[in-house]
């Protein structure tokens, strides 16, 4: 299930986590063939997060990976639709996005779920890593392989809140010159 809940973070957290970004560099980070930009958040505000979502979920959440990450019009601008299936070598059972910065974009844009045409929705549990690592690498900019299933419409504050192994996207592929920053967290 996608959940979807608007002012996420109380205005004045929400105010010093914008603040901190803008004040501070983001890192590009190298992963296989793909640059992301990123300023990793401390243990407080991971734990706030997890925290959180335990209380609207119902249910004691434990947080494997937490970070900021930037896309611009020049900065990460492929498709990139993935599944998060694996992270520290741990299969995490949600994903959190967070939409910290404002947004000079009018069209639709935000996060994209989609439908890969042989797979379906979702990463399937039993996929192996060859298999894993296949489908990021020739099939995730490669639109002919997947159908747009819905966009959750991007909204400063917004949590979208998703199983990890859904497979999913910014939308669109290119964001603005300030830049679209987000917190992402793993759980499970």
């Amino acid at each position: 299930m996608i959940n979807v809940i608007d002012d996420f973070l109380d205005e004045v957290t929400h105010k010093q986590v914008y603040n901190k970004l803008l004040n501070n560099e983001f890192q590009e980070v190298v992963v296989g063939e793909k640059s992301f930009f990123v300023q990793y958040s401390d243990e407080d505000f991971n734990n706030f997060i997890i925290d959180k979502i335990s209380k609207l979920e119902g249910v004691d959440r434990k947080c494997l990976l937490g970070f900021f990450r930037v896309s611009t019009d020049k900065l990460d601008t492929v498709w990139g639709i993935h599944a998060d299936s694996k992270i520290c070598d741990i299969r995490p059972e949600r994903a959190i996005v967070l939409y910290i910065s404002e947004s000079t974009k009018e069209s639709l844009h935000g996060t994209a779920f989609w439908k890969h045409k042989e797979i379906g929705y979702e990463m399937p549990n039993d996929a192996s890593d060859e298999y894993f690592d296949k489908i990021l690498t020739e099939d995730a900019c490669d639109l002919s392989k997947w159908d747009l299933h819905s966009i959750i419409g991007y909204k400063q504050n917004r949590a979208v809140i998703y199983p990890s192994n859904y497979f999913h996207s910014k939308y669109p592929n290119e964001s603005w010159e300030g830049g679209r920053m987000v917190y992402v967290m793993f759980y499970i």
